[in-house]
């Protein structure tokens, strides 16, 4: 006779808990899911909070161990907070030889976004990558998974200039 294996109701108490539910209500416990899970919370709140990680543990009946394992196997995930906007600068050869570290300066030094961290007001996280493929259109800037190619220091500028333009609206609709 074949045990079946209950769905274990796992209670949401926190506001972050709720909202991770609400994102993988409809996959049961099945533990298969748990990558597709961690991909939902990382789109929504641009990293993996530990309370949703704690959460999901529970919920797939999984070893926090392993979340993390996951988490820090694949690039992809951040355990620390990013910025509403994400900012990867290719500083892969063609883009290199092409001005990418002089808009990286740029950015750092004009708008206070540091390379491989997150501006103090949260609103850009600022990525080297090694190569995004696109070296015909080098320097290459990817904005929220958008590429921007023959970028230089005055487009960049205008970039996070509109960028900020558009957060300040949202917050005035607020």
């Amino acid at each position: 006779m074949e045990a079946i294996k209950e769905l274990s109701v796992i209670e949401p108490t926190s506001k972050t808990e709720k909202e991770v539910e609400e994102l993988v209500k409809d996959w049961g416990n099945d533990g298969e899911k748990l990558i597709m899970a961690m991909l939902a919370v990382q789109d929504k709140y641009n990293w993996l909070p530990p309370d949703a990680l704690d959460y999901l543990s529970r919920r797939f009946e999984v070893p926090k161990g392993q979340i993390y394992h996951i988490a820090t196997f694949y690039k992809v995930f951040s355990l620390v907070p990013r910025g509403k906007h994400i900012l990867k600068l290719c500083m892969g050869t063609a883009c290199h030889v092409r001005g990418a570290p002089m808009i990286a300066d740029a950015l750092q030094r004009d708008y206070d976004i540091p390379l491989g961290s997150t501006s103090d007001d949260g609103l850009f996280t600022l990525e080297r990558v090694n190569c995004v493929g696109a070296c015909a259109i080098g320097p290459v800037l990817v904005v929220d998974g958008q590429y921007r190619g023959n970028m230089t220091q005055n487009r960049a500028s205008a970039v996070i200039k509109r960028l900020k333009r558009l957060a300040e609206k949202e917050a005035e609709n607020a």
